[in-house]
C-alpha cells in the first residue's frame, strides 16, 4: 500500500483538514464519490470548501487504514440513501402519493411527487426522490417481491 502525499486530520470543530507534504493545509475538505452507487469504492475526490478538487483517490482501499477510516466516517455521516427492500403499499396510483416502504433501515413513508422522481440509473437500478429530497435506492427492481414490482410498474 502506497503512502499518499497528504495527511488527513480533524480540527477541534470536527472538520477534515488536508495537509500536503509541503505543509499547505485546507480546512473543511469534503470527500465526494465519483460513482456513489455503481462504483462506491472507485474514484473519490477530496474537495475544498469552494468546490475545487484538491486530491483524487482512484481507489479508497489503497489509502492507509487511518485515512481510509476517517474518509469512510465522513462519507457515512453525509450519505444517507436507504435501500428499498419492499413496497408495502401506496395511498393512490396518482401522484402525489404516499408510499409505505420497507428499507434496510426500517419501514418508512415517503411522498412521491411525480413519476419523474423515479430515475433509472443503470440496468435494473432505480433511484427514487421523495418530497423531502431523500433519495431511496432500488438496487435491482426485479429482485423485489411480486407485489412490490406490480406497484412499481404502475409508476414506471
Amino acid at each position: 500500500m502506497q503512502s499518499p502525499d497528504f495527511t488527513l486530520t480533524r480540527n477541534r470543530l470536527g472538520k477534515l483538514v488536508l495537509t500536503f507534504a509541503d505543509g499547505t493545509q485546507h480546512e473543511g475538505v469534503v470527500p465526494v464519490r465519483a460513482f456513489p452507487i455503481s462504483a462506491a469504492e472507485d474514484g473519490l475526490g477530496l474537495m475544498s470548501t469552494d468546490g475545487r478538487e484538491l486530491v483524487w483517490v482512484p481507489r479508497l482501499a489503497t489509502l492507509p487504514a487511518p485515512t481510509r477510516e476517517m474518509i469512510e466516517a465522513e462519507l457515512a455521516s453525509r450519505e444517507f440513501m436507504p435501500e428499498i427492500e419492499k413496497i408495502v403499499g401506496v395511498s393512490t396510483y396518482a401522484t402525489p402519493s404516499v408510499w409505505t416502504v420497507k428499507t434496510d433501515r426500517g419501514q418508512t413513508d415517503l411522498v412521491l411527487r411525480g413519476e419523474e422522481d423515479i430515475r433509472r440509473l443503470t440496468g435494473n437500478t432505480l433511484l427514487i426522490s421523495d418530497s423531502h429530497g431523500i433519495h431511496y435506492l432500488i438496487r435491482d427492481q426485479f429482485a423485489l417481491d411480486k407485489p412490490s414490482r406490480k406497484i412499481l410498474d404502475r409508476f414506471l
